[in-house]
């Protein structure tokens, strides 16, 4: 490979980020914030924090992996609050653990306000080329070679290609080639992981079309215009920056899924043309008319793409269709008669790694130096990338200073439970991160993820003064709430009754802490004001902060029962198994359940028991066998 370099470009930097993505612009940020000079390597510098589909940030179960990288000193949640122009609560109605922010975003203000931190981050140099290999030397990782021929040394790379690896574009019959519309793909990098003995997949996903604002009958659709005000997804943001505007809800109706229908014969899904996996809880409009063809219509939301463009994107009308066949769907639709669309829809197929190939630091063992982070794992999602961005990105950070690994655990947050999903089963079609992938979701809450991850990425440097400070700040807050509410006791006088009753009209019985009265569920922080100092009263306290006050108190029971039985499974959950162990000196284990282990090479028990197939019998033999060491090698 060294005679295909024309150009050796050492640098300054010791680490090379290939991608400008959601993955690369957490991964550049993270290392150059810990102090490490990094190149981010990027077909397009104009394409940078682009969003190729939805302009949205958030959701149920992502908003939790949002949450978690600002609480980590990630930049997704505070550049969505620079560029939301709709803020709006999911799962209101149930409990704490599922509730979700969504924030549509203005596309070109996001792309270009993540540009500027880029580009204002000391030790992060940015150039555009496209990364052709991995620049190798004798088996060992060099840097990256970008065409045409132009090497970038380096001591650790991190790989975020997204669709790019091997991408064709698919619309109706027709494929390009292309990582997205307007972007050609990367074909040497898959082809060279391949020929080192990485193992591939081949995903699909795909995006709706766009049609012009001006050509949509808006009255006919029902505006929804969030929550007002708009509350910041970032804990750092003081407020949101633009202007707020609606979405809008349309419907698909019987003509729509009959000109579905009588397209088939030219979808490149139905066709065999397209052979990757799709998206299952994403899936394209075709499918949606085929597999679930007893309901008669389909929720679409026409989301605006920003103030500074006319391109609505037609949210839940994704689609692979010709163009004719779209043009006549979208027009099928009550509002849209008119629309004329903008770009159309397509599917695109790309090459993802076999994700159990990696380590809990999205590393490659094969090749020391190299992580991979994003689509490229088989993940969907703006929200999935940026958080696995922000762990390679540290892994790399690591390694660099010479330290030891960072492991995040199932129980300790959501990124936890996306990595070890990842490379515990594998993703066979494009994971996407909810809340029932977490045992632990009762205490792995949006509203939490600064008080369980601030102080990690504030020892791992990843967490600045000003965060830190407002971390402290609020936690002080809290600390003195928690007192007050659990050691302020209320007697039944007749004044105190007489205010209870104007909520509750249970009264009180006996003597009862402000904690008790909070978990019955009329009240809520203003009916407490005054049994509370003024420093704590509702005009003083923020209403998040009440929120989060009023859930730990009426989860408490909840969250202490899940706390005993956690930690009875992590007994089990944290026995390390040696990487070198030879599984055939097990006894009791199936063929099956030994091709398996061999294959995965978990790192602890727990791992081994979330492998696809293993059964009970088998964790307890490998189990046994750890514990008595029975032909096994000695243990560290």
């Amino acid at each position: 490979m060294a005679s295909s370099i024309n150009l050796a470009y050492p640098g300054p930097w010791r680490a090379i980020v290939v991608g400008g993505g959601h993955a690369g612009c957490e991964a550049a940020l993270c290392l150059a914030r810990g102090g490490v000079e990094v190149l981010l390597l990027t077909q397009n510098v104009d394409r940078i924090g682009w969003m190729s589909c939805n302009p949205s940030i958030g959701g149920v179960g992502k908003s939790h992996l949002v949450a978690e990288v600002d609480a980590l000193g990630g930049e997704m949640a505070a550049n969505a609050d620079r560029a939301g122009v709709q803020y709006k609560w999911l799962n209101e109605s149930r409990g704490a653990a599922v509730q979700a922010l969504r924030v549509q975003c203005d596309k070109l203000a996001y792309a270009t306000a993540m540009r500027q931190v880029l580009e204002t981050t000391p030790g992060l140099h940015i150039k555009q080329g496209n990364a052709a290999q991995l620049w190798l030397d004798n088996g060992q990782l060099r840097g990256v070679i970008a065409e045409p021929g132009i090497a970038f040394a380096a001591e650790a790379v991190v790989l975020t290609a997204g669709t790019f690896l091997g991408g064709v574009l698919h619309t109706g019959l027709r494929q390009q080639a292309g990582g997205r519309a307007g972007d050609a793909p990367s074909l040497g990098l898959g082809d060279q992981l391949r020929a080192l003995g990485v193992a591939t997949l081949r995903h699909k996903t795909g995006t709706c079309p766009r049609v012009d604002l001006r050509s949509v009958d808006w009255d006919k659709l029902a505006p929804d215009l969030g929550v007002q005000p708009p509350p910041p997804m970032s804990r750092r943001s003081k407020r949101v920056a633009l202007p707020q505007m609606a979405c809008h809800m349309a419907y698909t109706n019987a003509k729509t899924h009959e000109l579905i229908r009588q397209g088939l014969d030219r979808s490149p899904l139905f066709t065999g043309v397209i052979a990757g996996t799709g998206p299952r809880y994403c899936p394209s409009i075709e499918d949606k008319v085929v597999r679930f063809a007893h309901h008669e219509r389909h929720y679409l939301f026409l989301e605006r793409e920003g103030w500074q463009t006319g391109e609505v994107y037609v949210s839940g009308l994704s689609t692979s269709l010709p163009a004719d066949v779209q043009i006549q769907v979208v027009r099928s639709i009550e509002g849209m008669e008119r629309a004329e669309i903008v770009r159309f829809g397509y599917a695109v197929e790309y090459d993802a790694i076999d994700a159990r190939q990696l380590g809990h630091d999205l590393g490659l063992p094969a090749l020391p130096g190299l992580y991979l982070a994003g689509q490229v794992n088989g993940t969907s999602g703006y929200e999935e990338a940026a958080a696995q961005g922000l762990v390679a990105g540290l892994a790399a950070l690591r390694r660099l200073r010479g330290e030891a690994p960072v492991t995040f655990a199932r129980g300790q947050s959501y990124i936890g439970v996306m990595v070890d999903d990842l490379i515990t089963q594998g993703a066979a079609e494009p994971y996407r991160m909810f809340t029932s992938r977490a045992e632990h979701r009762l205490e792995l809450r949006c509203s939490n993820a600064d008080q369980r991850l601030t102080p990690l990425g504030r020892e791992l440097g990843l967490v600045g003064d000003a965060q830190w400070q407002t971390f402290q700040e609020r936690q002080s807050q809290f600390a003195r709430a928690r007192r007050v509410l659990h050691e302020t006791i209320v007697r039944p006088t007749p004044e105190n009754l007489a205010h209870i009753a104007t909520w509750d009209a249970g009264g009180l019985g006996t003597p009862s802490t402000l904690a008790q009265l909070l978990c019955r569920p009329p009240a809520n922080w203003t009916a407490l004001n005054p049994w509370l100092p003024q420093d704590l009263q509702d005009h003083a306290v923020d209403a998040d902060a009440q929120a989060e006050l009023t859930t730990e108190v009426r989860y408490a029971g909840y969250i202490e029962r899940e706390r005993s039985r956690q930690a009875r499974s992590e007994r089990h959950e944290y026995l390390k198994i040696p990487h070198e162990l030879d599984y055939t000196a097990v006894g009791g284990l199936s063929a099956e359940c030994l091709q398996k282990l061999q294959q995965v090479r978990p790192a602890t028990l727990g791992q081994a028991a979330r492998i696809p197939g293993m059964t009970p019998a088998a964790v307890q033999a490998l189990a046994f066998a750890l514990r008595t060491r029975r032909g096994l090698p000695k243990l560290p």
